[in-house]
């Protein structure tokens, strides 16, 4: 499918969002966006290639969204790739669906992000940290071509999709796939939030590696989005063969007064009939509003929201993290071939200056291990920074 034709459809609707906005009427439209720039200042050791010094345009996104008789909609585009290239061809597609409520919940039709982990249905405006963990940035399906169906109540969520691997870019993986997520609240009230959940999904892939699909390799980015030289590959499956993945996710979300703690334990297992491999990962984050607020919660999606400061000083927040994750790989009968850890910690500040406007600033050291050589691959550090606006 070509992005020409979403752009052009996202500038068609942006023309008209002031004039639908200002009737009360069947029809309306709201143009929502976000920007994010971000830096890196690597100290790289010896082991591995180096990282170089960088800043980028991280995401810059425009969105419409409104009702269209009884349907919802929304069309969403990042052109943070024109930076580097501008063409059509560098503006990629977000979230391009419809919606229709009914009773017993919601309905959705198109490209979405799947419900799957609770940090990667955070939002990346309202995340503790710059990024997500290793395992929701590499591991979790994303946007995704289906239909989903939601049903929500004041103290649990249900969710479930089927979904093409495809994307409306990313054409050349192939499959199907079917996902779950469930979400509990059993204390919700009074700057106090405790949320319990669970996230499955079963993909099924079409000869990655062979005829054009691409080959299915997890390498998350343990040191920020600009650390590609310190990328490990944990799993490899391109031998053309159809490919199965289980994923899970158990997930545990704590809001109390300032504090707030999130951690989440998740695996996938992979299975092409000639060779298998296992990805496990557990993270853990702490923060405190040094300010007094407290994380809100959307109890409609099953996931921490916006913190809106306090005062008009803005709000101020300070966390710690520690990430980490290993992929083996090994042919059916015989010992892994490959075994290799990541691991991560971080610490954290934030200011929320508005609830639409926040500075970010991450101190991360990460390690990569080759667990079968018993060898450091490569060991980064790195201080990252963010400006963020959304409307």
């Amino acid at each position: 499918m070509v992005l020409f034709r979403h752009a052009a459809a996202c500038a068609a609707l942006c023309l008209f969002a002031a004039p639908c906005l200002a009737e009360d009427g069947p029809v309306t439209a709201e143009l929502g966006g976000r920007l994010h720039w971000d830096f890196a200042d690597f100290d790289n050791d010896a082991r591995g290639l180096r990282n170089g010094d960088d800043t980028e345009v991280r995401r810059l996104w425009l969105d419409v969204s409104g009702k269209f008789y009884g349907w919802g909609y929304k069309i969403e585009g990042d052109f943070a790739g024109l930076q580097d290239d501008f063409s059509k061809d560098s503006i990629e597609a977000k979230d391009v669906y419809v919606t229709r409520d009914f009773k017993a919940g919601k309905l959705t039709l198109g490209q979405f992000k799947q419900h799957f982990t609770l940090d990667d249905r955070i939002s990346s405006n309202y995340g503790v940290f710059m990024e997500r963990s290793m395992f929701a940035s590499s591991v979790a399906p994303l946007y995704r071509l289906g239909a989903a169906w939601i049903t929500a109540r004041d103290d649990y969520t249900v969710a479930g999709s089927v979904y093409s691997l495809e994307s409306i870019d990313v054409w050349q993986v192939k499959g199907h796939a079917v996902g779950a997520r469930g979400t509990w609240t059993p204390l919700h009230a009074d700057e106090r939030t405790l949320h319990l959940g669970l996230s499955l999904a079963r993909e099924a892939y079409d000869h990655p590696g062979r005829d054009g699909a691409n080959a299915l390799r997890i390498a998350p980015r343990p040191a920020g989005h600009l650390s590609d030289n310190s990328r490990a590959t944990l799993v490899n499956f391109n031998r053309g063969l159809d490919t199965d993945v289980d994923k899970y996710s158990l997930e545990f979300g704590l809001a109390h007064g300032p504090l707030y703690v999130q951690s989440e334990l998740g695996g996938a297992n992979f299975d092409d009939g000639s060779q298998r491999g296992q990805i496990r990962s557990a993270y853990g984050l702490v923060g405190w509003f040094l300010t007094g607020e407290s994380m809100p919660y959307d109890s409609k999606t099953g996931r921490f929201a916006r913190v809106k400061p306090a005062r008009s000083s803005g709000a101020w927040q300070l966390a710690l993290r520690y990430d980490t994750i290993r992929g083996k790989q090994h042919l059916d009968g015989a010992a892994s071939f490959s075994d290799v850890s990541m691991e991560q910690a971080s610490v954290g500040v934030n200011w929320h200056l508005r609830s639409n406007l926040r500075f970010m600033l991450d101190w991360i050291e990460s390690r990569n291990r080759d667990r079968l050589a018993g060898v450091t691959l490569d060991r980064t550090r790195a201080l990252t920074g963010r400006f963020q606006y959304d409307f």
